[in-house]
């Protein structure tokens, strides 16, 4: 799903509107027709009372957003539900089309009432009410709630009745999902045109409820022609084609891991078992060879091949020859689960870096292994590499993650380094050095486990081994992580799932992606 900034959708607007000659109050009256929609439907979710039709309170700013606010609550009136339109913010600040909306609201009888919180009636009646209709403000907030809008934001979060919101939430960020100050946490939240970053990032996601993308009258070549190289991952979008009759195991990626240490021997087995669950033809693992007997027992799909180690267990540069050979011929690799930090081991993984033609995917302490080192990156410019770090990995990165806009931060860094960045956490973001990057739109807390990166490094390498352009296997690989993760809360709750849950669920990720290829 394409993803529009703030800026965007303004001259989206404006475009629709001066230079094609769209009435921007027809543009509001549709706005508000999916708004009110998405309410009434929201209040039938309410246990009725006998003798007492459905309840709606529009809280509305001054904005054109207000202004959605009040159509929808006359176009809520039209419907036979009892409403109260509330004014959160100066009259003399309604902008022109706002007051054409309360406008026709008085001539349907409705009344777009000043906002009273002091007034225990206006409150109870509130309290009392079927469904809330955020529309205080739209994308253009920048600065934190305050005042009469911040108490409306705080009736709406206190009370256990359904919440609209038009657009976004109102105290989100729209380009960034940053919280100012408060914000109100929508159970729906219905959107013009194309979704908004903030809809995705940061607390953001967690304020929006289940989204609602609407057209409203805007010309489609005008929204289509929207670019901002931001996109959501859905279901919809991962998609795995059907395997030619006459396939053989070469046909679907020769995958190299090196990985392990003594201690560490879980995480190169979980990347190689996701690899291999995730359709590779072929995967070797280089591991120290104190841990081999241990891994080799661990795997019966997977070829572990040992390396020379130190006397802690961990790989050493006497090994590089060996290692080199193995990623010769690889159509991927996977550098880093498990490898413990060492100052060998780091200069083992800084020297593949440099010599190995393949992609490669970075992760754990092969990411730790360039803290110091950024510089090695320099020299896989032109070579496929994807960084998966989390926060603390991303500051070793040279990553700055203290403004809260995770995905500015995410790009500069691909930019600066030349490299896929996946941005593990809550909808994690991978980004490209060309600035396009993409929210992921699965996954659970309960996938904050040990081992869960390790699963999602064996998806990547799998896909691309398989022959998926970069493009399309990391955001399809971080999709398929989260999907899995989601069917094993489904049954196993999030307290109790593990790595190995991941990979038993992926077989049935898989299928509905190939089901999907065939119906879409």
């Amino acid at each position: 799903m394409k993803i529009a900034t703030a800026r965007q959708m303004r001259e989206m607007d404006r475009a629709a509107i001066q230079d094609r000659g769209i009435d921007s109050t027809r543009l509001m009256e549709n706005a508000a027709q999916a708004v009110a929609e998405a309410a009434f439907l929201a209040a039938q979710t309410r246990p009725e009372r006998e003798g007492r039709i459905r309840r709606a309170i529009c809280f509305c700013g001054a904005g054109n957003n207000g202004g959605d606010g009040v159509a929808a609550a006359r176009q809520l009136l039209e419907r036979g539900m009892e409403v109260r339109a509330v004014l959160v913010g100066r009259r003399e600040k309604m902008t022109p089309d706002n007051r054409e909306m309360e406008r026709r609201l008085e001539s349907v009888g409705g009344h777009l009432e000043d906002f009273r919180p002091e007034d225990p009636a206006f409150v109870q009646w509130c309290l009392d009410a079927d469904v809330m209709v955020d529309a205080l403000f739209g994308i253009g907030l920048n600065t934190d709630l305050r005042g009469d809008s911040l108490t409306a934001v705080q009736m709406m979060n206190t009370c256990d009745i359904p919440v609209v919101s038009a657009d976004i939430a109102s105290g989100v960020e729209a380009d960034t999902g940053r919280i100012l100050g408060d914000a109100v946490r929508a159970d729906v939240t219905v959107t013009f045109s194309l979704a908004k970053a903030g809809h995705f990032l940061g607390k953001g996601d967690l304020c929006t409820g289940r989204l609602i993308v609407t057209e409203i009258g805007i010309p489609l070549d005008l929204v289509h022609g929207v670019e901002s190289g931001l996109y959501s991952v859905c279901g919809n979008d991962v998609r795995l084609p059907e395997r030619p009759r006459e396939s053989h195991k070469g046909d679907f990626g020769r995958d190299v891991i090196i990985g392990g240490a003594m201690g560490y021997t879980g995480a190169p087995v979980l990347a190689a078992r996701a690899a291999v669950r995730s359709g590779a033809g072929l995967v070797s693992l280089g591991v120290p060879e104190p841990i081999w007997p241990i891994v080799a027992a661990k795997l019966e799909t997977a070829m572990p091949r040992a390396l020379p180690a130190g006397a802690d267990g961990m790989l050493t540069l006497a090994g590089i020859d060996q290692a080199e050979a193995m990623l010769r011929p690889a159509d991927a690799c996977l550098i880093g689960p498990g490898l413990g930090r060492d100052s060998e081991t780091a200069e083992l993984v800084r020297r593949l870096l440099r010599t190995t033609a393949a992609p490669v995917v970075l992760d754990a302490d092969g990411i730790n292994a360039l803290e110091g080192h950024i510089d090695v990156l320099e020299e896989r410019r032109g070579r496929v590499t994807i960084l998966t770090p989390h926060d603390g990995e991303f500051a070793r990165l040279g990553g700055d993650l203290s403004g809260g806009d995770r995905l500015s931060a995410a790009r500069e860094r691909s930019r600066r380094l030349d490299c896929c960045i996946v941005l593990k956490g809550h909808r994690t973001i991978t980004a490209f050095p060309d600035g396009t990057a993409y929210v992921n739109t699965t996954g659970n807390p309960g996938m904050a486990v040990g081992g869960s990166g390790d699963v999602l490094g064996g998806i990547i390498l799998s896909l691309l081994g398989q022959g998926f352009p970069e493009r399309e296997a990391v955001p399809m690989a971080v999709w398929i992580h989260g999907r899995a993760g989601d069917l094993c809360a489904e049954t196993l709750g999030e307290y109790s799932m593990a790595p190995t849950d991941l990979i038993e669920r992926l077989p049935q990720v898989l299928m509905e992606c190939e089901r999907r290829s065939r119906t879409l």
